[in-house]
């Protein structure tokens, strides 16, 4: 609780979940935004000035001059009319947009909050602030890697940028539960295995943005199989213990496919111990856990074999969103039940 006040939680509350529905909204545009290969449409960094998109058309012959000076452009995209530029370019305008929104909204009820609530209270939240902050910077980060020598942003810093989000996604999602959630259990799990499953999912979406940022999901189109076998024809087996492995576009769908299988495992694991030691404070959490898991494991099958498809792919993002935030919720009520003093 920040306050005394049920009214001013009740506030609170209320505002992280708006900015948890905003911040959403961000990640699955920005998934749209690289399936659309949009990113690079905007080539400079413009704070305030770019608030506003082109309002004329010289305006628009000014980005779109821009745009013609990168790498994409020139070897890709080089028969692009104005019309298809705007396409892009609106994508990639509507999630900087939404940054900024991010930004601007979470500031000012927290400058509103501060002088209502005690300042060491919500210094959580002012750490979430200034994680909002430096995801912008990562942002401009990943979108010049892209500028130069390049068609594409590093897929690295594209797997930051994504990872970034979900962490602030999933800080302000556990704050409104610390807002919301009062009643506990007193029988709990082991800490220890909802953290290292949370782990886990943080690790399959950085390399989900792996498969994303090198477009590995539009090769091998084939499910349970690779092709013809288990690993891919295009590799030796020795490839995959190298670092080099995390840049090659065959070895990363093969660790993202095999992931899932071990997520899905472990997930089993956590279900049988919370059945059979009776936990039945988490039924609840941990079924809704597998039914998000079971939802994205078909969503990824499907995107594998419809070769990424715009919709699908989005699909499968989205249901990411819902994953982590049962995961998040899952790990909430156990962790919060342990913390609790025992009668």
């Amino acid at each position: 609780m920040y306050s005394e006040n049920l009214k001013v939680n009740n506030q609170i509350s209320s505002w992280l979940m708006f900015m948890f529905l905003i911040i959403s909204v961000m990640i699955i545009v920005g998934g749209l935004t690289r399936l659309t290969d949009s990113g690079l449409s905007i080539t400079q960094w413009q704070l305030f000035s770019g608030f506003l998109p082109p309002l004329n058309s010289s305006q628009w012959v000014m980005y779109f001059d821009l745009y013609k000076e990168i790498p994409e452009f020139k070897l890709q995209n080089y028969d692009m009319s104005m019309d298809e530029f705007k396409v892009i370019f609106w994508w990639e305008w509507a999630h900087r947009f939404l940054g900024r929104l991010i930004g601007i909204s979470f500031l000012i009820p927290l400058i509103y909050f501060t002088f209502i609530v005690k300042f060491r209270k919500l210094l959580t939240l002012y750490f979430i602030f200034l994680l909002i902050c430096f995801q912008g910077f990562i942002g401009w980060y990943m979108v010049s890697s892209g500028l130069v020598d390049r068609v594409d942003v590093s897929h690295f810093r594209l797997s930051v940028h994504l990872l970034i989000a979900f962490i602030i996604l999933s800080l302000i999602f556990w704050n409104y539960l610390n807002i919301k959630v009062t009643t506990l259990n007193q029988k709990t799990i082991n800490p220890f295995l909802p953290f290292t499953f949370l782990l886990l999912i943080f690790f399959q979406i950085a390399i989900g943005a792996f498969v994303s940022g090198m477009d590995a999901g539009k090769i091998y189109n084939s499910w349970p199989l690779m092709g013809n076998s288990f690993f891919p024809d295009d590799n030796n087996l020795t490839n995959l213990f190298q670092i080099s492995a995390f840049s090659d576009p065959s070895l990363v769908q093969f660790i993202h496919r095999n992931l899932a299988y071990l997520i899905g495992l472990f997930y089993l694991y956590i279900f049988f111990n919370v059945k059979i030691n009776k936990v039945k404070g988490l039924y609840k959490s941990v079924n809704v856990l597998g039914f998000f898991i079971i939802l994205q494991i078909i969503l990824g099958i499907l995107t594998l074999l419809y070769g990424a498809q715009i919709t699908i792919a989005s699909m499968h993002q989205i249901s990411s969103i819902f994953l982590v935030s049962s995961c998040i919720y899952f790990l909430f009520i156990n962790t919060r039940s342990n913390l609790q003093p025992s009668n």
